[in-house]
Protein backbone atom coordinates (compact mmCIF):
# COMPACT_ATOMS: atom_id res chain seq x y z
CA UNK A 1 0.00 0.00 0.00
CA UNK A 2 1.49 3.34 -1.09
CA UNK A 3 2.40 5.88 1.56
CA UNK A 4 -0.04 8.53 0.32
CA UNK A 5 -2.87 5.96 0.41
CA UNK A 6 -1.95 5.02 3.97
CA UNK A 7 -2.13 8.69 5.01
CA UNK A 8 -5.48 9.17 3.27
CA UNK A 9 -6.96 6.07 4.90
CA UNK A 10 -5.67 7.18 8.30
CA UNK A 11 -7.24 10.60 7.91
CA UNK A 12 -10.47 9.05 6.66
CA UNK A 13 -10.67 6.72 9.66
CA UNK A 14 -9.91 9.57 12.01
CA UNK A 15 -12.66 11.78 10.60
CA UNK A 16 -15.17 8.92 10.44
CA UNK A 17 -14.65 7.65 13.97
CA UNK A 18 -14.10 11.01 15.65
CA UNK A 19 -16.34 13.22 13.56
CA UNK A 20 -18.56 14.08 16.54
CA UNK A 21 -15.52 15.26 18.51
CA UNK A 22 -14.32 17.43 15.63
CA UNK A 23 -17.86 18.78 15.25
CA UNK A 24 -18.01 19.62 18.97
CA UNK A 25 -14.63 21.36 18.72
CA UNK A 26 -15.60 23.40 15.64
CA UNK A 27 -19.03 24.34 16.99
CA UNK A 28 -17.42 25.26 20.32
CA UNK A 29 -15.05 27.62 18.53
CA UNK A 30 -17.87 29.34 16.67
CA UNK A 31 -20.10 29.50 19.76
CA UNK A 32 -17.23 30.92 21.82
CA UNK A 33 -16.54 33.61 19.21
CA UNK A 34 -20.20 34.66 19.16
CA UNK A 35 -20.51 34.66 22.96
CA UNK A 36 -17.24 36.60 23.32
CA UNK A 37 -18.50 39.21 20.86
CA UNK A 38 -21.88 39.74 22.53
CA UNK A 39 -21.14 39.19 26.23
CA UNK A 40 -20.63 42.95 26.73
CA UNK A 41 -23.37 45.38 25.65
CA UNK A 42 -22.50 48.56 23.71
CA UNK A 43 -22.92 50.59 26.91
CA UNK A 44 -20.31 48.47 28.65
CA UNK A 45 -22.71 46.42 30.81
CA UNK A 46 -22.56 42.63 30.91
CA UNK A 47 -25.15 40.91 28.73
CA UNK A 48 -27.12 38.88 31.27
CA UNK A 49 -28.49 36.41 28.70
CA UNK A 50 -25.02 35.65 27.37
CA UNK A 51 -23.70 35.37 30.93
CA UNK A 52 -26.31 32.69 31.71
CA UNK A 53 -25.28 30.71 28.62
CA UNK A 54 -21.58 30.99 29.50
CA UNK A 55 -22.22 29.91 33.11
CA UNK A 56 -24.28 26.95 31.89
CA UNK A 57 -21.51 25.86 29.52
CA UNK A 58 -19.00 26.32 32.34
CA UNK A 59 -21.00 23.92 34.54
CA UNK A 60 -21.28 21.37 31.70
CA UNK A 61 -17.52 21.50 31.12
CA UNK A 62 -16.76 21.06 34.82
CA UNK A 63 -19.22 18.14 35.01
CA UNK A 64 -17.42 16.43 32.14
CA UNK A 65 -14.06 16.80 33.90
CA UNK A 66 -15.54 15.50 37.18
CA UNK A 67 -17.04 12.48 35.44
CA UNK A 68 -13.58 11.61 34.16
CA UNK A 69 -12.07 12.10 37.62
CA UNK A 70 -14.70 9.72 38.98
CA UNK A 71 -13.21 6.69 37.22
CA UNK A 72 -9.54 7.37 38.01
CA UNK A 73 -9.13 5.23 41.12
CA UNK A 74 -11.06 2.09 40.04
CA UNK A 75 -9.45 2.23 36.60
CA UNK A 76 -5.91 2.61 37.94
CA UNK A 77 -6.28 -0.03 40.66
CA UNK A 78 -7.85 -2.68 38.43
CA UNK A 79 -5.41 -2.05 35.55
CA UNK A 80 -2.35 -2.49 37.79
CA UNK A 81 -3.67 -5.64 39.48
CA UNK A 82 -4.64 -7.30 36.19
CA UNK A 83 -1.39 -6.36 34.49
CA UNK A 84 0.97 -7.51 37.24
CA UNK A 85 -1.04 -10.62 38.07
CA UNK A 86 -1.00 -11.70 34.44
CA UNK A 87 2.77 -11.22 34.26
CA UNK A 88 3.27 -13.28 37.40
CA UNK A 89 1.05 -16.07 36.10
CA UNK A 90 2.71 -16.21 32.68
CA UNK A 91 4.99 -19.16 31.88
CA UNK A 92 6.90 -16.90 29.51
CA UNK A 93 8.54 -14.96 32.34
CA UNK A 94 12.29 -15.08 32.75
CA UNK A 95 14.60 -13.91 30.04
CA UNK A 96 11.86 -12.75 27.70
CA UNK A 97 10.07 -10.86 30.48
CA UNK A 98 13.27 -9.11 31.58
CA UNK A 99 13.99 -8.02 28.03
CA UNK A 100 10.47 -6.72 27.66
CA UNK A 101 10.81 -4.58 30.80
CA UNK A 102 14.23 -3.34 29.62
CA UNK A 103 13.06 -2.30 26.16
CA UNK A 104 9.79 -0.79 27.30
CA UNK A 105 11.69 1.07 30.03
CA UNK A 106 14.27 2.42 27.58
CA UNK A 107 11.59 3.70 25.20
CA UNK A 108 9.48 5.29 27.94
CA UNK A 109 12.41 6.98 29.70
CA UNK A 110 13.45 8.42 26.33
CA UNK A 111 9.89 9.71 25.83
CA UNK A 112 9.60 11.54 29.18
CA UNK A 113 13.12 12.94 28.78
CA UNK A 114 12.23 14.36 25.37
CA UNK A 115 8.98 15.81 26.72
CA UNK A 116 10.63 17.37 29.80
CA UNK A 117 13.52 18.93 27.87
CA UNK A 118 11.28 20.43 25.19
CA UNK A 119 8.82 21.80 27.79
CA UNK A 120 11.49 23.32 30.04
CA UNK A 121 13.33 24.88 27.11
CA UNK A 122 10.36 26.28 25.13
CA UNK A 123 8.00 27.01 28.08
CA UNK A 124 4.60 26.37 26.40
CA UNK A 125 2.57 27.35 29.47
CA UNK A 126 3.90 30.91 29.67
CA UNK A 127 1.81 31.90 26.65
CA UNK A 128 -1.49 31.16 28.43
CA UNK A 129 -0.78 32.78 31.81
CA UNK A 130 -2.96 35.77 30.87
CA UNK A 131 -5.94 33.41 30.46
CA UNK A 132 -5.66 31.95 33.97
CA UNK A 133 -7.57 33.41 36.91
CA UNK A 134 -5.06 35.13 39.19
CA UNK A 135 -6.76 33.92 42.36
CA UNK A 136 -6.68 30.29 41.13
CA UNK A 137 -3.02 30.69 40.18
CA UNK A 138 -2.15 32.10 43.61
CA UNK A 139 -3.85 29.19 45.38
CA UNK A 140 -2.07 26.64 43.16
CA UNK A 141 1.29 28.34 43.71
CA UNK A 142 0.81 28.34 47.46
CA UNK A 143 -0.14 24.66 47.56
CA UNK A 144 2.89 23.63 45.50
CA UNK A 145 5.10 25.84 47.68
CA UNK A 146 3.77 24.13 50.80
CA UNK A 147 4.26 20.71 49.24
CA UNK A 148 7.87 21.54 48.33
CA UNK A 149 8.61 22.91 51.80
CA UNK A 150 7.08 19.84 53.40
CA UNK A 151 9.21 17.61 51.20
CA UNK A 152 12.40 19.57 51.90
CA UNK A 153 11.87 19.79 55.66
CA UNK A 154 11.00 16.16 56.15
CA UNK A 155 12.17 13.81 53.43
CA UNK A 156 11.60 10.78 55.66
CA UNK A 157 8.00 11.92 56.24
CA UNK A 158 7.55 12.14 52.46
CA UNK A 159 8.55 8.51 52.01
CA UNK A 160 6.50 7.43 55.03
CA UNK A 161 3.42 9.08 53.53
CA UNK A 162 3.86 6.97 50.41
CA UNK A 163 2.96 3.93 52.53
CA UNK A 164 -0.72 4.04 53.52
CA UNK A 165 -1.66 3.34 57.11
CA UNK A 166 -5.20 2.68 55.92
CA UNK A 167 -5.61 1.97 52.18
CA UNK A 168 -9.35 2.64 52.37
CA UNK A 169 -8.69 6.07 53.87
CA UNK A 170 -6.24 6.85 51.06
CA UNK A 171 -8.83 5.78 48.51
CA UNK A 172 -11.48 7.95 50.19
CA UNK A 173 -9.12 10.95 50.21
CA UNK A 174 -7.92 10.36 46.66
CA UNK A 175 -4.24 10.14 47.70
CA UNK A 176 -2.93 8.50 44.57
CA UNK A 177 0.65 7.74 45.65
CA UNK A 178 -0.28 5.63 48.73
CA UNK A 179 -2.99 3.97 46.63
CA UNK A 180 -0.45 3.03 43.96
CA UNK A 181 2.00 1.64 46.53
CA UNK A 182 -0.67 -0.53 48.14
CA UNK A 183 -2.05 -1.74 44.81
CA UNK A 184 1.43 -2.61 43.50
CA UNK A 185 2.23 -4.66 46.64
CA UNK A 186 -1.18 -6.32 46.58
CA UNK A 187 -0.91 -7.16 42.87
CA UNK A 188 2.56 -8.71 43.27
CA UNK A 189 1.25 -10.79 46.18
CA UNK A 190 -1.67 -12.00 44.05
CA UNK A 191 0.73 -13.04 41.30
CA UNK A 192 2.65 -15.23 43.75
CA UNK A 193 -0.12 -17.14 45.55
CA UNK A 194 -1.24 -19.30 42.64
CA UNK A 195 -4.76 -20.31 41.67
CA UNK A 196 -6.25 -19.15 44.96
CA UNK A 197 -5.94 -15.59 43.60
CA UNK A 198 -8.24 -16.24 40.65
CA UNK A 199 -11.48 -15.06 42.35
CA UNK A 200 -9.85 -11.75 43.34
CA UNK A 201 -8.25 -11.28 39.93
CA UNK A 202 -11.55 -12.16 38.31
CA UNK A 203 -13.23 -9.52 40.47
CA UNK A 204 -10.78 -6.83 39.34
CA UNK A 205 -11.10 -7.97 35.74
CA UNK A 206 -14.82 -7.28 36.13
CA UNK A 207 -14.08 -3.91 37.76
CA UNK A 208 -11.72 -3.00 34.91
CA UNK A 209 -14.22 -4.06 32.25
CA UNK A 210 -17.04 -2.17 33.97
CA UNK A 211 -14.86 0.93 34.46
CA UNK A 212 -13.86 0.87 30.81
CA UNK A 213 -17.55 0.65 29.92
CA UNK A 214 -18.28 3.64 32.15
CA UNK A 215 -15.39 5.47 30.46
CA UNK A 216 -16.92 4.60 27.09
CA UNK A 217 -20.18 6.15 28.27
CA UNK A 218 -18.35 9.23 29.49
CA UNK A 219 -16.58 9.51 26.14
CA UNK A 220 -20.00 9.60 24.47
CA UNK A 221 -20.28 12.95 26.23
CA UNK A 222 -16.91 13.99 24.84
CA UNK A 223 -18.49 16.03 22.03
CA UNK A 224 -20.72 18.19 24.31
CA UNK A 225 -17.92 18.28 26.88
CA UNK A 226 -15.37 19.51 24.34
CA UNK A 227 -17.97 21.92 22.95
CA UNK A 228 -18.64 23.39 26.41
CA UNK A 229 -14.96 23.64 27.38
CA UNK A 230 -13.96 25.19 24.05
CA UNK A 231 -16.87 27.62 23.97
CA UNK A 232 -16.24 28.69 27.59
CA UNK A 233 -12.53 29.27 27.00
CA UNK A 234 -13.03 31.26 23.81
CA UNK A 235 -15.98 33.24 25.19
CA UNK A 236 -13.73 34.39 28.02
CA UNK A 237 -10.52 35.05 26.10
CA UNK A 238 -11.33 35.10 22.39
CA UNK A 239 -9.60 33.09 19.65
CA UNK A 240 -6.23 34.20 21.04
CA UNK A 241 -6.41 31.17 23.33
CA UNK A 242 -5.41 28.92 20.40
CA UNK A 243 -2.45 31.17 19.67
CA UNK A 244 -1.51 30.72 23.31
CA UNK A 245 -1.50 26.91 23.19
CA UNK A 246 0.16 26.69 19.76
CA UNK A 247 3.58 26.22 21.39
CA UNK A 248 2.16 23.34 23.46
CA UNK A 249 0.81 21.66 20.32
CA UNK A 250 4.09 22.17 18.44
CA UNK A 251 6.12 20.73 21.33
CA UNK A 252 3.93 17.62 21.44
CA UNK A 253 4.22 17.22 17.65
CA UNK A 254 8.01 17.61 17.69
CA UNK A 255 8.38 15.25 20.67
CA UNK A 256 6.28 12.56 19.01
CA UNK A 257 8.19 12.96 15.74
CA UNK A 258 11.49 12.50 17.59
CA UNK A 259 10.09 9.41 19.28
CA UNK A 260 8.79 7.98 16.00
CA UNK A 261 11.68 8.86 13.70
CA UNK A 262 14.67 8.59 16.05
CA UNK A 263 13.94 6.56 19.20
CA UNK A 264 12.10 3.61 17.61
CA UNK A 265 14.59 3.17 14.72
CA UNK A 266 17.42 3.46 17.28
CA UNK A 267 15.93 0.66 19.40
CA UNK A 268 15.59 -1.55 16.31
CA UNK A 269 19.17 -0.74 15.31
CA UNK A 270 20.76 -1.24 18.73
CA UNK A 271 18.93 -4.36 19.87
CA UNK A 272 18.02 -6.25 16.70
CA UNK A 273 18.68 -6.74 13.00
CA UNK A 274 15.17 -5.64 11.97
CA UNK A 275 15.32 -2.97 9.21
CA UNK A 276 13.34 0.06 10.36
CA UNK A 277 11.96 0.93 6.90
CA UNK A 278 10.68 -2.60 6.32
CA UNK A 279 9.26 -2.78 9.83
CA UNK A 280 7.22 0.43 9.58
CA UNK A 281 5.85 -0.64 6.23
CA UNK A 282 4.88 -4.01 7.70
CA UNK A 283 2.79 -2.58 10.57
CA UNK A 284 1.06 0.23 8.67
CA UNK A 285 -2.45 -1.22 8.99
CA UNK A 286 -2.71 -1.32 12.81
CA UNK A 287 -1.15 2.15 12.97
CA UNK A 288 -3.93 3.52 10.78
CA UNK A 289 -6.59 1.88 12.93
CA UNK A 290 -4.93 3.18 16.11
CA UNK A 291 -5.01 6.67 14.62
CA UNK A 292 -8.66 6.32 13.67
CA UNK A 293 -9.91 4.78 16.92
CA UNK A 294 -7.56 6.63 19.33
CA UNK A 295 -7.41 3.32 21.23
CA UNK A 296 -4.49 0.92 21.52
CA UNK A 297 -6.75 -1.65 23.21
CA UNK A 298 -9.26 -1.60 20.36
CA UNK A 299 -6.35 -2.02 17.94
CA UNK A 300 -4.76 -4.92 19.84
CA UNK A 301 -6.38 -7.82 17.91
CA UNK A 302 -5.34 -6.22 14.63
CA UNK A 303 -1.82 -5.56 15.94
CA UNK A 304 -1.41 -9.21 16.94
CA UNK A 305 -2.78 -10.46 13.61
CA UNK A 306 -0.57 -8.10 11.62
CA UNK A 307 2.63 -8.92 13.56
CA UNK A 308 2.02 -12.65 13.23
CA UNK A 309 1.40 -12.34 9.47
CA UNK A 310 4.63 -10.33 9.19
CA UNK A 311 6.73 -13.08 10.78
CA UNK A 312 6.67 -12.54 14.56
CA UNK A 313 5.82 -15.79 16.33
CA UNK A 314 2.54 -16.29 18.17
CA UNK A 315 4.57 -17.05 21.30
CA UNK A 316 6.03 -13.53 21.33
CA UNK A 317 2.91 -11.75 20.12
CA UNK A 318 0.61 -13.32 22.70
CA UNK A 319 2.99 -12.39 25.54
CA UNK A 320 4.46 -9.00 24.61
CA UNK A 321 1.64 -7.21 22.78
CA UNK A 322 -1.21 -7.61 25.33
CA UNK A 323 1.06 -6.48 28.16
CA UNK A 324 2.33 -3.63 26.02
CA UNK A 325 -1.21 -2.48 25.26
CA UNK A 326 -1.85 -2.45 29.02
CA UNK A 327 1.42 -1.21 30.53
CA UNK A 328 3.51 0.44 27.79
CA UNK A 329 2.25 3.93 26.97
CA UNK A 330 5.39 5.87 26.08
CA UNK A 331 3.59 8.47 23.95
CA UNK A 332 1.11 8.98 26.80
CA UNK A 333 4.03 9.45 29.23
CA UNK A 334 5.53 12.05 26.88
CA UNK A 335 2.19 13.85 26.63
CA UNK A 336 1.61 13.79 30.39
CA UNK A 337 5.07 15.18 31.10
CA UNK A 338 4.51 18.05 28.68
CA UNK A 339 0.94 18.60 29.93
CA UNK A 340 1.88 18.85 33.62
CA UNK A 341 4.80 21.20 32.96
CA UNK A 342 2.50 23.24 30.70
CA UNK A 343 -0.07 23.52 33.51
CA UNK A 344 2.49 24.52 36.14
CA UNK A 345 3.93 27.17 33.82
CA UNK A 346 0.42 28.45 33.01
CA UNK A 347 -0.27 28.91 36.74
CA UNK A 348 3.10 30.56 37.36
CA UNK A 349 4.44 27.62 39.37
CA UNK A 350 8.21 27.21 39.25
CA UNK A 351 9.35 23.61 39.42
CA UNK A 352 12.75 22.73 40.79
CA UNK A 353 14.81 20.14 38.85
CA UNK A 354 13.89 17.48 41.41
CA UNK A 355 10.19 18.22 40.89
CA UNK A 356 10.61 17.89 37.12
CA UNK A 357 12.29 14.51 37.65
CA UNK A 358 9.38 13.47 39.90
CA UNK A 359 6.90 14.59 37.24
CA UNK A 360 8.73 12.46 34.65
CA UNK A 361 8.88 9.42 36.95
CA UNK A 362 5.21 9.58 37.86
CA UNK A 363 4.30 10.23 34.23
CA UNK A 364 5.75 6.77 33.55
CA UNK A 365 3.68 5.33 36.42
CA UNK A 366 0.51 7.19 35.39
CA UNK A 367 0.86 6.24 31.73
CA UNK A 368 1.33 2.59 32.68
CA UNK A 369 -1.98 2.69 34.54
CA UNK A 370 -3.82 4.33 31.63
CA UNK A 371 -6.28 2.11 29.83
CA UNK A 372 -5.82 1.88 26.07
CA UNK A 373 -9.00 3.82 25.40
CA UNK A 374 -9.70 7.37 24.18
CA UNK A 375 -9.03 10.04 26.79
CA UNK A 376 -7.33 7.73 29.31
CA UNK A 377 -4.13 9.79 29.30
CA UNK A 378 -5.97 12.82 30.67
CA UNK A 379 -7.79 10.68 33.24
CA UNK A 380 -4.58 9.52 34.96
CA UNK A 381 -3.05 13.01 34.85
CA UNK A 382 -4.45 13.38 38.36
CA UNK A 383 -1.75 11.00 39.66
CA UNK A 384 1.05 13.37 38.64
CA UNK A 385 -0.74 16.49 39.84
CA UNK A 386 -1.25 14.80 43.22
CA UNK A 387 2.54 14.49 43.58
CA UNK A 388 2.76 18.29 43.39
CA UNK A 389 -0.02 18.76 45.94
CA UNK A 390 -2.54 19.81 43.28
CA UNK A 391 -5.95 18.58 42.18
CA UNK A 392 -7.63 18.67 38.80
CA UNK A 393 -10.40 20.93 40.14
CA UNK A 394 -7.87 23.64 40.99
CA UNK A 395 -6.45 23.63 37.47
CA UNK A 396 -9.67 23.24 35.54
CA UNK A 397 -9.06 26.38 33.45
CA UNK A 398 -5.75 24.99 32.23
CA UNK A 399 -7.24 21.53 31.78
CA UNK A 400 -9.96 23.06 29.60
CA UNK A 401 -7.26 23.96 27.07
CA UNK A 402 -5.99 20.38 27.08
CA UNK A 403 -9.45 18.85 26.75
CA UNK A 404 -10.32 21.14 23.84
CA UNK A 405 -7.66 19.53 21.64
CA UNK A 406 -7.08 16.21 23.38
CA UNK A 407 -8.99 13.97 20.98
CA UNK A 408 -6.76 15.06 18.09
CA UNK A 409 -3.61 14.61 20.20
CA UNK A 410 -4.94 11.27 21.47
CA UNK A 411 -5.10 9.86 17.93
CA UNK A 412 -1.37 10.45 17.48
CA UNK A 413 -0.60 9.18 21.00
CA UNK A 414 -2.39 5.92 20.28
CA UNK A 415 -0.56 5.46 17.01
CA UNK A 416 2.81 5.86 18.74
CA UNK A 417 1.82 3.57 21.63
CA UNK A 418 0.93 0.80 19.18
CA UNK A 419 4.18 1.40 17.26
CA UNK A 420 6.29 1.00 20.39
CA UNK A 421 4.48 -2.24 21.31
CA UNK A 422 5.23 -3.65 17.86
CA UNK A 423 8.84 -2.44 18.02
CA UNK A 424 9.45 -4.28 21.29
CA UNK A 425 7.72 -7.41 19.96
CA UNK A 426 9.95 -7.36 16.86
CA UNK A 427 13.13 -6.85 18.89
CA UNK A 428 12.32 -9.65 21.35
CA UNK A 429 11.34 -11.96 18.48
CA UNK A 430 14.69 -11.26 16.84
CA UNK A 431 16.56 -11.89 20.12
CA UNK A 432 14.72 -15.17 20.71
CA UNK A 433 14.95 -16.39 17.09
CA UNK A 434 11.17 -16.11 16.87
CA UNK A 435 11.11 -13.82 13.80
CA UNK A 436 10.67 -15.19 10.27
CA UNK A 437 12.68 -12.78 8.13
CA UNK A 438 11.42 -14.37 4.93
CA UNK A 439 7.88 -13.35 5.85
CA UNK A 440 9.02 -9.91 7.03
CA UNK A 441 11.06 -9.07 3.94
CA UNK A 442 8.83 -10.62 1.29
CA UNK A 443 6.48 -7.65 0.90
CA UNK A 444 4.97 -9.19 -2.24
CA UNK A 445 3.30 -11.79 -0.03
CA UNK A 446 1.78 -9.21 2.34
CA UNK A 447 -1.97 -9.34 2.50
CA UNK A 448 -3.49 -6.15 3.76
CA UNK A 449 -5.19 -6.65 7.08
CA UNK A 450 -7.64 -3.88 6.18
CA UNK A 451 -9.82 -4.94 3.28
Amino acid sequence: MKLHMQILIALGLGIKRNGHIFLGLILGIFAGIVLHQYKVLPNGDLNSSVAVIINTLDVIGKMFIRLIQMVVIPLVCSAIIIGIASVGDSKQLGKMGKKMVLYYGFITVAAVTIGALLSVFFKPGVNVQTYINHASAAVAQEQVREAIIAQQNNISHLFLNMIPQNPLESIANGDMIPILVFVLIFAIALSKVGDVSRPIIGFFESVFAATMKVTDWIMILAAPGVFALTATAISSFGTGVFTGISTYIIILAVGMLIQLCLVYPLVLKLFSKVPAAVFFSAISEPLMVAFGTASSSATLPLTIACCEKRGISHKVCSFVLPLGATLNMDATALFQTVAVIFLTQAYGITLEPIQIVMVAIFAIVASSTSAGIPGAGLITLAIILNVLGLTSQQLWEGLAFLFAIDRIIDMFRSMLNVTSDAVVAAVIADNENELDYDMLNNTDDYKDILE
